[in-house]
């Protein structure tokens, strides 16, 4: 194992590829009850703090790229999965299916272009590595 210093520190944003930054912001806004904390000017995007990392939705066009949706899931974590859950199906949210890992309950969802997201409720701790 090594000793040195490691050179990444953190992870600061995860970028989101959108085609519809109205759509996009109304999901995200409405339906996830997310507060943008920043909007972009030049290009559609906006960034939302969650927790210690900043998600960011960004017009894939915009920036030259095409649209390539997450596919593994990005994990939201949520403290009661039963409540949460009903609350964002009564937002419209349809989940893709749901599981139990052992120590954590899990719902899969997609945004509007595709993106997939996971309700995540850690109720037990991590196995020791050993």
């Amino acid at each position: 194992m090594s000793t040195q210093t490691p050179i990444v520190t953190g992870v600061d944003f995860v970028s989101i590829p959108i085609t519809d930054y109205a759509a996009a912001l109304e999901f995200y806004v409405d339906v996830l009850g997310l507060t943008p904390s920043t909007e972009y000017d030049r290009i559609p995007g906006a960034e939302f703090q969650v927790g210690n990392l900043t998600l960011q939705i960004i017009d894939a066009a915009a920036i030259g790229r095409s649209l390539t949706p997450h596919a593994f899931p990005i994990a939201l974590q949520v403290q009661d999965m039963t409540s949460a859950r009903a609350e964002l199906a009564s937002r419209g949210v349809t989940f893709t299916h749901e599981f139990d890992s052992g120590v954590c309950h899990n719902a899969a969802f997609n945004d509007p272009d595709g993106n997939t997201f996971l309700l995540h409720q850690r109720y037990a701790p991590r196995a020791q590595d050993g």
